[in-house]
């Protein structure tokens, strides 16, 4: 085997790293997204669904987001960075819609989630995380692409 054969095979074994840098920063921040989101949805899902099914259950599901995110930016390699920006998107759509709709109709929401108002119960990190990964995860990809 030569030296570019083994470079190659090394490279084919292990995932390019995405959490290098600030992508240890987005996987800091992602979790602690995913604690806090999972954990207030399950409380008021067990608690007091009928309160406001529609707001515990998006709650429930940016959690399970965040939690993907974390994982793919953990796990590394090209096709965990593309299934990362699709949720990213996903995560940026969805907080741009139920921040939207909570705006134009709040009776749709009797209890926030954490997408309500841009996230602004969570100091709008839910509308300010999606974006920076995205950009990161481009920059990742084009580190990777010029290799």
């Amino acid at each position: 085997m030569t030296s570019g054969e083994a470079e190659v095979a090394a490279t084919e074994e292990k995932p390019a790293r995405l959490i290098s840098g600030p992508g240890m920063l987005l996987v800091w921040l992602y979790g602690v997204m995913v604690v806090g989101a999972v954990s207030r949805s399950a409380y008021q899902i067990a608690t007091e669904f009928d309160r406001a099914p529609l707001a515990y259950s998006l709650s429930a599901v940016a959690g399970l987001v965040y939690g993907f995110i974390t994982y793919s930016l953990v796990r590394g390699g090209e096709t965990a960075r593309k299934a990362a920006q699709v949720c990213c998107a996903a995560e940026l759509a969805g907080v741009l819609i139920v921040g939207t709709w909570t705006l134009i109709e709040p009776s749709a929401f009797p209890d926030a989630t954490v997408w309500s108002d841009y996230g602004m119960g969570y100091i709008f990190i839910p509308v300010l995380l999606p974006l920076s990964a995205l950009y990161w995860l481009r920059k990742a990809g084009n580190a990777t692409a010029t290799r």
